[in-house]
């Protein structure tokens, strides 16, 4: 089943980051296809879940070095969901909603608390994770 191809940013558990378009991520299939934003017209590279720490979909794939994201709930905002930090590994937190976190999943999507954050949704990859606290 072909989608309509959507901007993402991989990073790996090793730190490497690619950045391009996925038209075949799905949450329970271990492997998709990134077609490289620095190469457009090469073939897709395959892409393992279990590799990454993380698959990032982006509203832009520059995003804004500047931009300093929003870590908590501002009082009053409603997330669907359940509040959850997240602790990778590597000690980044992301702070966010959850509708389905499971350790037993390969992983679970977040959506960051900051509205302005460019990214619009993060599937978190359950390996790379070494905490979720619930807020």
């Amino acid at each position: 089943m072909e989608m309509e191809p959507v901007k993402v940013v991989i990073r790996y558990s090793n730190g490497i980051v690619n950045k391009g378009f996925a038209k075949d991520f799905f949450p329970n299939k271990d492997h998709f296809h990134l077609f490289l934003s620095d190469k457009p017209s090469s073939e897709a590279i395959g892409v393992l879940v279990k590799e990454l720490k993380a698959v990032f979909f982006v509203r832009d794939l520059t995003g804004s070095p500047l931009y300093k994201e929003r870590k908590e709930y501002v009082e009053g905002e409603k997330p669907s969901g359940r509040k959850v930090a997240v602790t990778f590994v590597d000690d980044e937190v992301l702070v966010g909603s959850t509708l389905g976190y499971d350790s037993k999943r390969q992983g679970f999507f977040i959506f960051p608390a900051d509205p302005e954050s460019n990214n619009m949704r993060v599937f978190v990859v359950s390996s790379a994770v070494k905490k979720v606290r619930y807020l």
